[in-house]
């Protein structure tokens, strides 16, 4: 790897894989650092070695990986998989580790394509052996072929806990129940967009028909689900749920739970680059420009890290941001820009159609996000629970930084990744004010675990 790049992408899923092509092919030297030990990020993962049989049964969206992946083969774009950064900060300079050795790299530009992640939301005996996110299950299934063998039941809300219904069907899965979360008044809320909506209308087609073969199959979804709780002595053994207005008890040794997806920032963070909340999409979203620049030079972003979008979208904002790099690095010029991407800008302009109406039909319930039992562990690294910070709040600790200074919140291993964002929402409903003032913990490096060992590679002239 040398020290420097004019164009250095992080991710390689859709975003980032569009955006590598279409940079090296106007002449960049674009390195193109991933965690996973293979391109295609979470939408196209394992999509190399995957089975035949397997990627039929994971549908034709998946399997459009294999084209993007196959352009990266042949491309001259340096791709560096197993490599996990660290650090970024506002000089462009890059921490990273690659084959368990640190090093910095420097570039001209920087796109972070590093995509979404699920969204924690912490309920009752949600730690419990045997509870996961329904990513977990498609990982395992992409991946390795790995489905559960005694059954499963499903809950949440969101597009992605219908995929994964109608992927496990295909793969013979015993789907015990699907659990809606999703209110029913939501119906009326999204009902204004959804003239909007039917110009995408082939992203709702194809809902219905996966509701369509599910139900179909004889595969029960119970709407209207609230009070989800799971129990168990060393590992899960039950679920219990109120679903209008009656109490329900399920036995299951495996939950697969989903509630959205939120852009990834721990990255855009730690570089300082500035963030609005987002009240549709619940959740915090770097600020950018329609070209995918941040609020610091140099540093672009695109794809879900960017804003929820979904694949497609992702690619195409990942051509842009590329044709944008170009534009900066005066390979071409804003004429040339403009018109390269014209038709990205359109096709993503009418794949987003959708959006508002699925961020208002699939919009998670106050009272799920404020985690209302004081028992439920909201930190799993800290094992810090709702009711402490609860009490910090109580006693005049009113922002998420203060918050996690008083309870150790987010101090753990995952740097709060699971946990920010429902400190967030305890605040700013103990405290009567909006989540957008509560604030969010500032970031800071290393943003993954980094050893003394590799931070000592670093500095190998260094004897003590």
């Amino acid at each position: 790897m040398k020290d420097h790049y004019s164009l250095v992408i992080v991710g390689a899923g859709p975003a980032g894989l569009a955006a590598a092509v279409n940079a090296a092919h106007h002449g960049l030297d674009v390195a193109l650092l991933d965690e996973q030990p293979a391109p295609g990020g979470q939408i196209y993962r394992a999509i190399e070695s995957i089975p035949a049989e397997r990627s039929s049964l994971l549908g034709a969206e998946y399997q459009r990986g294999s084209e993007l992946v196959s352009v990266l083969r042949d491309s001259s774009i340096e791709y560096y998989p197993d490599t996990q950064v660290w650090s970024l900060n506002r000089k462009l300079e890059i921490g990273l580790v690659c084959s368990n050795t640190a090093a910095m790299i420097t570039a001209n530009q920087i796109l972070l394509a590093n995509g979404a992640m699920e969204r924690p939301l912490p309920f009752p005996g949600w730690t419990l052996p045997g509870v996961m996110n329904a990513g977990a299950g498609q990982i395992l299934f992409k991946a390795h072929g790995i489905v559960p063998a005694d059954g499963v039941v499903l809950a949440g809300s969101g597009p992605l806990l219908l995929l994964l219904a109608w992927q496990y069907l295909h793969a013979g899965v015993k789907i015990k129940a699907i659990l809606d979360l999703t209110p029913v008044h939501n119906h009326l809320r999204a009902l204004p967009y959804l003239p909007r909506a039917l110009l995408a209308g082939h992203y709702l087609m194809k809902g219905m028909a996966y509701k369509k073969e599910l139900k179909r199959a004889g595969i029960s979804t119970l709407h209207n689900i609230s009070e989800l709780r799971a129990s168990g002595r060393e590992q899960l053994e039950s679920i219990s749920f109120r679903q209008n207005g009656r109490q329900h008890v399920l036995e299951t040794e495996l939950l697969l739970t989903h509630f959205g997806v939120i852009p990834h920032t721990q990255l855009s963070r730690a570089a300082g680059c500035r963030h609005d909340w987002d009240s549709s999409q619940q959740c915090w979203r770097p600020q950018l420009d329609e070209w995918g620049n941040s609020s610091i030079d140099g540093i672009l972003i695109a794809g879900d890290g960017g804003g929820i979008g979904g694949a497609r979208t992702a690619e195409h904002a990942g051509r842009l941001a590329a044709l944008e790099a170009l534009h900066q690095l005066a390979k071409i010029d804003q004429r040339q820009r403009d018109r390269l991407g014209r038709k990205d800008r359109k096709w993503m302009r009418e794949d987003l159609h959708v959006r508002p109406f699925l961020e208002a039909f699939f919009h998670i319930p106050g009272k799920l996000l404020r985690v209302p039992d004081d028992g439920t562990i909201v930190c799993r690294c800290e094992e810090v629970t709702a009711g402490e910070i609860r009490m910090a709040v109580a006693n005049g600790h009113s922002d998420s930084n203060q918050v996690k200074f008083q309870t150790r919140c987010g101090m753990g291993p995952c740097q709060g990744r699971q946990c920010a964002d429902v400190v967030e929402n305890i605040i700013a409903a103990t405290g009567g004010d909006s989540i957008a003032r509560g604030g969010h913990y500032r970031g800071r490096p290393p943003v993954t675990p980094l050893t003394l060992g590799q931070l000592a590679s670093l500095y190998p002239e260094e004897k003590e």
